[in-house]
C-alpha cells in the first residue's frame, strides 16, 4: 500500500511526552493504514512477557514446538487483543498479506507462523496481538491536539527487543529533546 498524500500510513507515530491514555504513554506505533475511513497500527515497543512464542504455537495446534526459530510476541494495541498479526520484512509474503510501505508488509494469517516455527518466514519480524486502531478523522484529531510526532520507519526501530529505549531512539530520529516538548497545540 501507497502512502496517499496527506496521510501517514508506513509511518511510525511517537507518543508525545504528555500523551495521557496509559494504554499509548511512550508508545511507538507502526501506522499499518491511513485513509480517510481511519488507522490501523502496531505498537512495536511493548512486550508481552506472559506468553511465549512456543506457548502460543502449543494454543494453536501448530508444529514444530519447539520450534526452530522464534518470534517476539508484542501487545500491538487495546483493540481484538486476541488477534494476531505480524510485522516483518518483505522478503517473505504469503495470502493476505498486505503491504505497508517500503519493505514492510503485515500478515494475519497462520501461514507466516508455521513459516517461523519451521525455521523459514521473513528475515525479520514481530508478532503483535492487538492493535491500535482510529476512527475517521480521530488520528488526524489527536496529531493536530499534539498527542502524536510522526518519524520514518527503519528495521532497529521496528524490530530490535530494546523496546524502554525504542521512544527515545524515535525522538532521536527527530533531533528533539523530549524534555523540550510541550503538549499543548499552538496557532500562529
Amino acid at each position: 500500500m501507497a502512502t496517499q498524500e496527506g496521510y501517514l500510513g508506513g509511518q511510525v507515530l511517537v507518543a508525545m511526552p504528555g500523551m495521557q491514555d496509559p494504554r499509548f504513554a511512550r508508545s511507538v506505533i507502526c501506522l499499518c493504514a491511513h485513509s480517510s475511513e481511519g488507522a490501523m497500527g502496531i505498537v512495536v515497543n511493548k512486550a508481552i512477557e506472559s506468553l511465549s512464542f512456543d506457548d502460543l504455537l502449543r494454543q494453536l495446534g501448530l508444529e514444530p514446538v519447539p520450534p526452530q526459530r522464534r518470534i517476539r510476541l508484542l501487545q500491538g494495541g487495546p483493540v481484538e487483543g486476541g488477534r494476531g498479526f505480524v510485522l516483518h520484512t518483505a522478503d517473505w509474503s504469503g495470502e493476505g498479506s498486505l503491504r505497508v510501505a517500503g519493505d514492510l508488509v503485515l500478515t494475519a494469517s497462520l501461514d507466516i507462523l508455521k513459516a517461523i516455527a519451521g525455521g523459514g518466514g521473513p528475515r525479520r519480524g514481530i508478532l503483535a496481538l492487538g492493535y491500535a486502531g482510529w476512527g475517521p478523522g480521530q488520528l488526524e484529531e489527536e496529531i493536530q491536539r499534539n498527542a502524536w510526532l510522526s518519524v520514518p520507519p527503519d528495521e532497529s526501530l521496528l524490530f530490535d527487543e530494546a523496546d524502554e529505549r525504542k521512544w527515545h531512539q524515535a525522538m532521536a530520529k527527530l533531533k528533539v529533546d523530549p524534555t523540550l516538548l510541550s503538549g499543548t497545540a499552538g496557532h500562529a
